[in-house]
């Protein structure tokens, strides 16, 4: 068991946790916040036992937290803001408040509790988990879903919301009211000037200062001269009575658009999750399980009550706020309706200046932890009871009718390949109709005067048929999704079958299938990855002849590859094995090559 003074050990098992626990999680569809939360509680002084102090890496892991505020201060440009203002500053200010206020009376009213302390629970509580949150609308593909957009807005104005937050607690808790005009002016004056020092600071020494070290080329002193200014301004913030989370925010706010942004951001981010993930194990350690055994009916129906608050009122917030539809304002509410990690922040300052018991501390974090244990089971019964609908797309109805002669050419998708063969088509003066499902991309090509591109889905046979596709000679299948185009290649032959297919396939499986279906497969990024090798051959010293020969090679190689891999490409160890004696066949040949080449010359 690894004593307090032992860091190796601690950190062995800290790592150790995480690395079992949190991948463990994910598959599980946890998500890495709850992985984290369960490896502190299986390692804290609640289960297992192997660290018995928690509150021993307490100050480290706040730094995770410091860090994350950094990070979200660098993504808060100014401009950012004013582009989202309105689901920011408006939707956002709305749920807070709105949460807020009604917590913050169930606490007064329901539970007795003081009012600075109903205001902190209500606020605390309102706020969502930005890490958790985000990762469950990525995980299932719904990050620009429309109420994936206002999740994230709801989600970005919290953020902002929790600086102020932190420090308004120790005002909220009271403190020392013995102090004279005189104390309490010097402390307004010494906040002043840190806040002076730190924009000051942003705007005039540090961009000379990363000029400098960007320019020695030593990247560990690129990394330290991040952390320094990350922990050194939540230093001084800690000094002058602020939070330090408050002085992270400013340092990032003032380098949100910088130069080094980009620079700063990934020398912070590597830190930024491993003290972060460090912070919520800590969390967990903290977790009173005794609680859950003692008073399970308390913790249970808080769980209960906080969700059946927050879940309702964010659903009443994006459906008159944000506009969504019923079933997506649902989704909203479950997705940001478990506690958020800000909280255990904010409930912890509470609990150091005496704003809650350490029993409702205890009760709050549990509470919050099994509250976003909930989310993941909410989100599956929400996507049994209603699977996501498309939404008819409102197309304008000149877009819809497919007026034209018979083409020679049919292309489905006008994306960035199908452009370039619509426009080598028309430069040709050969008929052609394009089908495309994006409205903004059939605006855009029509923008170009006159292209023939229509609204069609090309699985569908009637818009197959009102595009004169039986009349042309080629159907170029040009969309950006393989199964797509397989499944439009196999309609196409189904229904048309003389028609010529070429389609684009993404890789050699695709071709396979391509070719399954009597298409001819032209792979996405093979001729530029051709190109690409010749002029690097020629950058290394080959001439243009030698490097077009060795290119024409290996173009002719591959593709008679490609061929004899077609009869076995569904099995992985006979592809591995073609595969293997291809590699040895290539340098065969161009060993051969070489050897001509020399004997030419002599």
């Amino acid at each position: 068991m690894p004593h307090e003074g032992n860091l190796l050990q601690a950190a062995v098992v800290f790592l150790l946790a995480a690395v079992l626990i949190v991948p463990l999680a994910k598959r599980l569809q946890l998500g890495a916040v709850l992985g984290y939360l369960f490896a502190g509680v299986i390692i804290g002084p609640s289960v297992l036992g192997l660290i018995d102090n928690p509150q021993s890496v307490a100050n480290i892991s706040e730094l995770g937290v410091v860090l994350l505020l950094f990070i979200i201060g660098l993504e808060l440009s100014p401009r950012r803001l004013w582009v989202m203002r309105k689901s920011v500053f408006g939707v956002g200010l709305a749920q807070v408040l709105l949460t807020g206020t009604v917590i913050g009376v169930v606490a007064l009213w329901g539970f007795g509790q003081p009012l600075n302390t109903a205001v902190v629970l209500g606020l605390g509580l309102a706020l969502s988990s930005t890490a958790f949150g985000l990762q469950s609308l990525a995980e299932r593909k719904e990050l620009t879903s429309p109420h994936g957009r206002l999740a994230f807005a709801i989600l970005l104005f919290q953020d902002i919301a929790a600086i102020p937050l932190i420090a308004m607690v120790p005002l909220l808790a009271g403190g020392d009211h013995s102090t004279t005009a005189s104390e309490d002016l010097n402390h307004v004056l010494q906040v002043l000037f840190s806040i002076a020092v730190v924009v000051i600071g942003g705007r005039y020494l540090l961009r000379p200062v990363f000029r400098v070290v960007t320019k020695a080329a030593l990247p560990e002193v690129s990394t330290a001269t991040a952390l320094l200014v990350v922990i050194g301004t939540a230093w001084l913030m800690e000094l002058a009575g602020i939070s330090m989370a408050l002085g992270a925010f400013l340092a990032g706010l003032l380098l949100a658009d910088s130069e080094y942004r980009h620079e700063l951001e990934a020398q912070i981010e590597p830190f930024k999750g491993l003290l972060l993930g460090l912070f919520f194990i800590s969390v967990g350690m903290g977790a009173n399980l005794s609680l859950l055994l003692s008073t399970p009916f308390a913790v249970l129906g808080l769980t209960l009550l906080l969700i059946a608050i927050k879940l309702p009122m964010l659903f009443i917030v994006g459906r008159l706020a944000g506009g969504l539809k019923t079933v997506s304002a649902i989704r909203l509410g479950i997705v940001l309706a478990a506690g958020g990690e800000f909280a255990f922040v904010v409930f912890k300052i509470g609990r150091d200046h005496g704003l809650f018991a350490a029993e409702l501390h205890d009760l709050l974090v549990l509470t919050i932890t099994l509250s976003m244990a909930v989310t993941p089971a909410l989100l599956l019964v929400c996507a049994r009871l209603d699977s996501p609908k498309v939404q008819p797309v409102e197309v304008p109805e000149k877009f819809r009718e497919i007026d034209t002669d018979a083409p020679r050419v049919v292309i489905a998708g006008m994306g960035r390949m199908g452009q370039i063969v619509a426009r080598i088509l028309r430069a040709q003066n050969i008929k052609f109709v394009a089908l495309d499902t994006s409205v903004e991309t059939i605006e855009l090509s029509r923008s170009f005067g006159g292209v023939p591109v229509f609204y069609g889905d090309p699985m569908r046979p009637e818009i197959l048929n009102a595009a004169k596709v039986g009349e042309a000679e080629y159907f170029v299948i040009a969309t950006d999704d393989p199964d797509t185009n397989i499944k439009t290649a196999e309609l196409v032959r189904k229904l048309y079958p003389h028609m010529k297919i070429i389609a684009r396939a993404r890789n050699r499986q695709h071709v396979h299938r391509l070719m399954d279906v009597g298409a001819h497969a032209v792979r996405e990024t093979f001729y530029s990855s051709l190109e690409m090798s010749r002029q690097t051959l020629i950058g290394l010293g080959l001439t243009q002849a030698q490097a077009d020969a060795r290119i024409k090679r290996f173009k002719q190689h591959d593709e008679e590859v490609l061929e004899a891999q077609h009869a076995v490409y569904d099995d992985a160890v006979k592809v591995m094995q073609t595969a293997q004696e291809a590699r040895v066949e290539l340098a065969r040949l161009f060993e051969s090559d070489q050897l001509q080449e020399q004997a030419s010359k002599n």
